[in-house]
Parts: structure tokens; C-alpha cells; sequence
């Protein structure tokens, strides 16, 4: 008689999405675990992120104008990427046989971009990818919040010269990009003015910032101060509403911004004499290092709204849809877990940590 017995294709637990729409079609399914290739290394994945940009895509929710341009990239009828999550903190599994830089056992942090795949078990990235040693002082949950907000805000500053004095205006200062954006130019020597809510003022002042403006009160436009960079994490400051807020030969950096501000872009920099920027450029693993660094020397800070496992990854997509998180919205990867939903409460209040 044959044997019936097989070997089992080793597995994977992943946060899946077969559909766009809201959180609930988002569930957890086991699915084939990868396998690295020559130049790939497999990260067995500790923690992740549920940012804006998982809601972007998960709700086909778009800034005005890119929903074709969108669906090049998530999908049509439906997603191209079933695996959300654009950054991971976690321990190498294996490595491609033409991997050099990293071996099994190293904790790693990576930006996986718009390849997606970090709300899994394990994901491989390229060795030429965005990936950097884990900050040896940080766990991986409060190391994963330095990737996709650190070196999106790194990525718009490398554009521009931030020295000691510059004037640098962050709107949106209270988010994933926003936190990070706020830290970075302090650490470069500028006078930071973050404009949030007013409940957050005490967090973005213990981050660096100079001064604060609650938009629920004033408009940082309608005042006389003018600044030599201003980051925009919200997408309502076009170069048009801002003009007359930016110094001569200063920059508007547009961290979000619809078609029209992205093709008006060039021309409007051109025009004016003043950078007007929509891209962020390549995601290095030379801009990861760099936050590992600061956070290695004590002078960049995890900022953590709430932690959530995988299995309740339902939950954490509501509250980023909610659009009030602060900071970051962690995803704990645990192999085998059951459901923690106690975790999405254990920080009452977002702090840096």
C-alpha cells in the first residue's frame, strides 16, 4: 500500500484583504509562507504598522484625481497587494544565497513600500532594499514606529537645507510623518513650529517643537510669520495657500497632495523661485541607519498611539479609519497568538516612550 503521507507546505498566519472597503474585509487567513530568493532575505515579522497609507489602499481612499494612477499601483477590481502593511520590525529567518550584508538571527527594521506584504508571520525583502540593524535600545514595537514616518520625513528633508536657525513649519505635526518630521528638523538645528490640536501641543513640544498652533483655533496662514520649509502632512496646504507663508527661496514640501498639486508641482517651483515638492524620492536603507542612529543616541522617540495583535488587525483599521491617531498605530505580529484585544487599551494616552 502507498503511504498517503505528505509534508505539509509550510504556512503563514496573514492579515488578508480579497476586496477594498472598509476594516471588515480584512481577516486573517493562513497562507503559504515565501521563501527567500538569491537576493532576498526572510524576516520573521515582530511588529508592524497600520498607517494612512494601509487605509489609502485598503479603502481605495485617494487624494482627488489619483484614483487611475492609484490603481496602476493597488489594483482595479480589486487589490493587487492582499497584504497590507508597508514597514516590519523583526529577527532574519534566512537569507538568498547572495545575501552578504545580513544573517539569520539579526533584528532588522525595513520599509517595504508599495510592495506591501509586512501584516504577516514572515515577508522577504530585497538585500538592496530599505533595511537597517534594529536600534539596539529599542524593542520591536517601539522600533517599527521609526520607519515608515522616519524615513518619509527624512526622504522630503534630504531635499531641502535645514541648518541652525532655518524656520521649519510642520502641519499635521501629531502623526506617524509628522512626529517624525518634527524630531528630525529639530535635530538639524531649526525652529520648529507644529501646528495640531490643541490636546497635542504637550506631545509634539516634548518632541522639539518651538511653538505650536492649534488649526481648531487659528489658521498658521493668516498670521505674518514666514518659514523657510513647511512639511505638509494633511494635504490642505497647496503652494497657493501657503505663498505668502514661504520665504524667498524656501520650500513647501507636500507630504500628501491630490493630482492637481503634484502636476502644478514643477512649474510652480520654477515660477516662483520656491521648491515645491510631492515625492518623497527612494526609500535607502542609508535614511534607516541614519534614524537608527538618533534613536541609538537617545534623541529620536517612538511615538505609540495603541497596540493591537494581528488577530484583532479589524480593530486597529477602524481606529486609523477614525483619522484621530496619534503617532503610530502598532500591529504586534505573534506567532500562534490568540486574540489580545486588551492591547488596543494598554496606552490610554499616546506618548513617546
Amino acid at each position: 500500500m502507498k503511504s498517503t503521507n505528505r509534508t505539509a507546505a509550510p504556512s503563514m498566519r496573514a492579515a488578508v484583504y480579497r476586496r477594498f472597503g472598509g476594516p471588515e474585509t480584512v481577516h486573517i487567513e493562513q497562507i503559504a509562507k515565501p521563501s527567500p530568493r538569491r537576493d532576498e532575505i526572510l524576516i520573521k515579522v515582530q511588529a508592524s504598522t497600520v498607517s494612512a497609507a494601509d487605509h489609502r489602499s485598503r479603502g481605495r481612499d485617494v487624494p482627488r484625481g489619483l484614483g487611475a494612477l492609484a490603481a496602476l499601483s493597488i489594483g482595479i477590481f480589486r487589490p493587487r497587494k492582499r497584504i497590507l502593511g508597508m514597514d516590519v520590525a523583526g529577527i532574519v529567518e534566512a537569507v538568498g544565497v547572495d545575501v552578504t550584508g545580513f544573517v539569520p538571527g539579526d533584528e532588522v527594521i525595513a520599509m517595504l513600500g508599495a510592495r506591501f506584504g509586512g501584516h504577516a508571520e514572515y515577508v522577504c525583502v530585497p538585500q538592496g532594499g530599505a533595511i537597517a540593524a534594529k536600534p539596539r535600545n529599542l524593542g520591536f514595537e517601539e522600533a517599527v514606529t521609526l520607519v515608515f514616518g522616519g524615513i518619509t520625513a527624512r526622504g522630503f528633508l534630504n531635499q531641502v537645507t535645514v541648518t541652525a536657525g532655518s524656520r521649519v513649519l510642520v502641519n499635521g505635526a501629531s502623526g506617524a510623518v509628522g512626529t517624525a518630521a518634527v524630531q528630525l528638523a529639530k535635530q538639524l538645528g531649526a525652529h520648529v513650529t507644529a501646528v495640531c490640536s490643541g490636546t497635542n501641543s504637550d506631545l509634539v513640544t516634548s518632541l522639539g517643537a518651538d511653538r505650536v498652533i492649534d488649526y481648531t483655533l487659528d489658521d498658521f496662514t493668516a498670521d505674518r510669520a514666514t518659514y523657510d520649509v513647511i512639511v505638509d502632512c494633511v494635504g490642505n496646504a497647496p503652494f497657493e495657500r501657503v505663498e505668502a507663508s514661504l520665504n524667498p527661496g524656501g520650500a513647501l514640501l507636500l507630504v500628501i497632495s491630490d493630482l492637481a498639486g503634484i502636476l502644478r508641482a514643477s512649474r510652480q517651483s520654477r515660477v516662483s523661485g520656491r521648491l515645491v515638492s510631492a515625492s518623497v524620492g527612494k526609500y535607502r536603507s542609508e535614511d534607516l541607519a541614519h534614524l537608527v542612529a538618533l534613536a541609538e543616541a537617545g534623541r529620536y522617540r517612538p511615538v505609540i498611539d495603541r497596540v493591537y495583535a494581528l488577530s484583532d488587525v479589524v480593530e486597529a483599521h477602524r481606529h486609523v479609519d477614525a483619522g484621530h491617531k496619534i503617532g503610530n498605530v502598532v500591529l504586534r505580529i505573534e506567532a500562534g497568538a490568540g486574540s489580545h484585544a486588551a492591547l488596543a487599551r494598554e496606552s490610554a494616552t499616546p506618548s513617546p516612550v
